[in-house]
């Protein structure tokens, strides 16, 4: 029969699933004899070369590439996994240190050493993609190795983040001998050392992962193979796992999909739903390049008419929260300041603000959205959003939309005057909610010079090791955010997961950014 959160329904937060495993109702761990486990999701990569990569393809990167540093299962701050131990080595948290563990290798048997971590680094910033992950790496300044094993950064400033930077599959290390120093990889392969090697791939539609015998770090594969199918949308996908085509859902259910099996029909049996406490977020990013979105007062007008709770109950069924804050709920940091500073969607304060700046006609704007990553309800998301602000008789709004591949190449050439982004976190802080957006280099593609954030209140904030004292400093970015209105938050997230019943560890297999870690699935040898 169905049962939705078997053993999670008190399960708080992500960084915490490791509490349920002790439930017992998922059997015994067994072997792969009846084929690898198969993961659907919505999510494909952009790339393959984590020089390129700062969005989901992650999700593939996080098991066949390794880092210095990683989440085991519970752990809501990285450990060692490419490393024997990393530290700071001084007090300012400006050196920091760590130490291979021996005899490591990459899965053809290259030698991985101190030398191929600095190579990594360094081939990050020196090709440089436009909102690639050299914008996480500000705080560096140069990288020093000491014989085959150690390897020091050496900061810029203090920044008590640098370890949660580490253990992102941005930082990834790869093989020097099939990674260009100043170019991407363009031959659709993967030379790694994680957990798993890629045995195959084809674009948009599956990617074959095999154990990696050579692997050495603190993952214990529960499985010989994993295959992730990539799908267009949450039906096909759902449909699929009904059919036993696959096994277990990551990322893209849609909200009827989710409402259907959370009613426990007969055509949810055989299938789990498992919940967890999300930390994504869903945003519009405004262009300051576009002569309409680079007005202010256009953007302040667009905030004061947003319906946040429209949008999350009519489209997403309250399978998402409204958000108020480019910081989610259940992080330090987190406030409500754009519903503190607009209130309830208002159509007359938003025709002042625009006539106050001379606008009294309706302002044409074209918003881009993609078709194939976050789940089937972004186009019906966007026709809402269309639909509120046509209705306000303020705006004139066009819609246009990309598969994922060729939007982030849009965005990232600043193509789109308005575009909508979600964010799954590089690690879970509210640093990672602000800084990846502002500044001359971002995330976004989209310049944002904001010198109080990047020059004041992030580096103070960075100097504090307790994260809990830096509230102050990220309410102060984030009225910056709400003045500014570039970033308009809309909802935040939760994490679902169908599985299958002969599958086990489904509610182990998400690290605290809710990247998935597919060497927890196995097949149940009983029931």
């Amino acid at each position: 029969m169905f049962n939705r959160n078997r053993c999670l329904r008190q399960m708080a937060a992500v960084v915490s699933i490791s509490l349920a495993t002790g439930c017992g109702v998922f059997g015994d761990e067994g072997s792969d004899e009846a084929g690898p486990i198969v993961v659907g999701t919505t999510s494909s990569p952009s790339t393959l070369d984590p020089a390129a990569s700062w969005d989901g393809s992650w999700e593939l990167f996080r098991n066949v590439y390794q880092t210095l540093l990683a989440y085991p299962v519970g752990a809501a701050a990285p450990e060692p996994d490419a490393a024997r131990s990393c530290e700071f080595t001084d007090d300012s948290n400006r050196t920091y240190r760590c130490e291979l563990r021996e005899g490591m290798t990459f899965s053809d048997g290259h030698k991985l050493d101190a030398q191929a971590v600095k190579y990594s680094i360094d081939r990050i910033r020196k090709i440089n993609v436009s909102g690639g992950p050299a914008g996480l790496l500000g705080s560096l300044d140069r990288v020093q190795v000491r014989g085959d094993r150690e390897v020091t950064f050496h900061l810029n400033q203090t920044d008590a983040t640098f370890p949660f930077v580490l253990a992102t599959p941005a930082m990834s290390i790869v093989d020097p001998e099939d990674y260009p120093a100043d170019r991407l990889r363009q031959d659709g392969d993967i030379s790694g050392s994680g957990p798993y090697r890629l045995a195959s791939y084809d674009e948009g539609k599956k990617a074959e992962l095999v154990g990696n015998d050579k692997y050495k770090g603190f993952a214990e594969r529960k499985n010989d193979a994993v295959t992730i199918r990539y799908f267009q949308d949450s039906g096909a996908m759902v449909k699929a796992l009904r059919s036993k085509q696959i096994d277990v859902t990551y990322r893209g259910l849609g909200a009827d999909d989710i409402v259907a099996l959370e009613k426990k029909g007969p055509d949810a049996d055989g299938l789990d739903l498992v919940e967890g406490s999300g930390t994504d977020i869903n945003y519009l990013v405004f262009n300051p390049k576009d002569p309409w979105a680079r007005k202010k007062a256009v953007r302040k007008a667009v905030a004061q008419i947003v319906d946040r709770p429209a949008i999350t109950h009519k489209i997403y069924k309250d399978t998402v929260d409204p958000l108020y804050s480019m910081v989610p709920k259940g992080l330090t940091g987190h406030t409500t300041a754009f519903f503190d500073d607009y209130g309830d969607p208002d159509t007359g304060k938003a025709r002042k603000l625009l006539t106050d700046a001379g606008i009294t006609e309706p302002v044409p704007l074209t918003l881009w959205y993609t078709t194939d990553r976050y789940g089937s309800e972004t186009a019906t998301e966007f026709k809402e959003l269309k639909r509120q602000l046509d209705a306000s008789g303020l705006f004139r709004i066009t819609l246009k939309s990309r598969p994922w591949k060729t939007y982030v190449a849009g965005y990232q050439k600043g193509e789109y005057p308005v575009f909508g982004r979600g964010w799954f976190p590089d690690f879970p802080d509210a640093d990672n909610f602000i800084a990846p957006f502002v500044g001359e280099q971002n995330a976004l593609g989209t310049p944002y010079e904001s010198p109080q954030i990047t020059k004041v209140l992030l580096p103070r904030s960075r100097q504090q090791s307790d994260r809990a004292e830096v509230e102050e400093d990220f309410d102060e970015a984030q009225q910056i955010l709400v003045n500014d209105a570039r970033l308009i938050p809309l909802w935040q997230g939760k994490q679902f997961l169908a599985v299958n019943e002969d599958v086990s560890g489904a509610e182990r297999a998400l690290d605290p950014s809710t990247i998935m870690m597919v060497w927890e699935l196995s097949r149940k040898t009983s029931w």
